[in-house]
């Protein structure tokens, strides 16, 4: 008995057929005698045949180098159909590209920011100059020696242990003012209220001494004095804020 020998043949795998298929087969065809200077190139959405002359051919130099040309004709109606659809793009080759920076711009500071700075700079002002602004000089001041050299020495301010118009202490005030008519007073309040009289303060008179523990002024009449009273303040007519004020006359 005879063992066959022949074996089953497979059939290669072939790539799926497209509409183009036909079109690439017949350019194929047409293009063979281009050789490696001839190139198809399938794109979606179009079709685009690029021919180049094989290296070394000079223009011009007769059909041995021209490139033949391509029978549509022989195209299927679907490769003609995607050429005819298919758009054209062209750009010139001197084309020239242009780019626009855009414009930078300062924005201005808030108006309402502004207000607000120059508000706060108002305010800070007013107060600085109401801290500085004298208070009202009483009528009794006027033809009163020791109230008329006291009046000078508005706004001066308090200083501890100071006697000179750079700044005074309570006594170092009084004493000061009254060094301006020839009377010599005590250093401390306490020895100034033993220098003087004590007398009521219905009878005490503009120019007397007010005491009280630990300070000594000027009494301005009514419900007036002058002093140096403390840090941070300075020399002012004010109302007398003391609780048990002893009036004291000097000679």
């Amino acid at each position: 008995m005879t063992e066959s020998m022949t074996r089953a043949r497979h059939r290669s795998a072939r790539r799926p057929a497209t509409p183009l298929t036909d079109f690439a087969s017949a350019a194929s065809d047409s293009m063979g005698a281009v050789g490696r200077g001839a190139a198809i190139v399938a794109a979606s959405g179009g079709l685009v045949a690029t021919m180049i002359s094989p290296a070394g051919a000079a223009p011009g130099a007769g059909s041995a180098g021209a490139l033949p040309a391509v029978d549509t004709s022989a195209l299927t109606a679907s490769a003609r159909a995607v050429l005819q659809t298919s758009p054209v793009v062209s750009s010139p080759v001197d084309a020239a590209w242009s780019f626009e920076a855009p414009a930078v711009t300062v924005a201005p500071k808030p108006v309402a920011q502004t207000r607000v700075a120059r508000t706060a700079a108002s305010r800070s002002a007013e107060r600085t100059a109401a801290a500085t602004v004298n208070n009202p000089i009483p009528q009794s001041v006027s033809g009163n020696a020791v109230l008329e050299i006291a009046a000078r020495y508005v706004g001066t301010p308090y200083l501890a242990g100071g006697t000179t118009p750079g700044g005074f202490d309570c006594s170092g005030f009084v004493g000061y003012v009254y060094a301006q008519l020839g009377i010599s007073l005590p250093r401390t309040s306490s020895a100034m209220k033993g220098a003087g009289t004590v007398v009521s303060r219905a009878d005490a008179l503009p120019g007397d001494l007010i005491w009280s523990p630990g300070h000594i002024s000027i009494y301005a009449g009514g419900n007036d004095q002058i002093d140096s009273p403390s840090p941070g303040k300075t020399v002012q007519f004010r109302t007398i804020y003391q609780s048990s004020p002893v009036f004291i006359r000097i000679g």
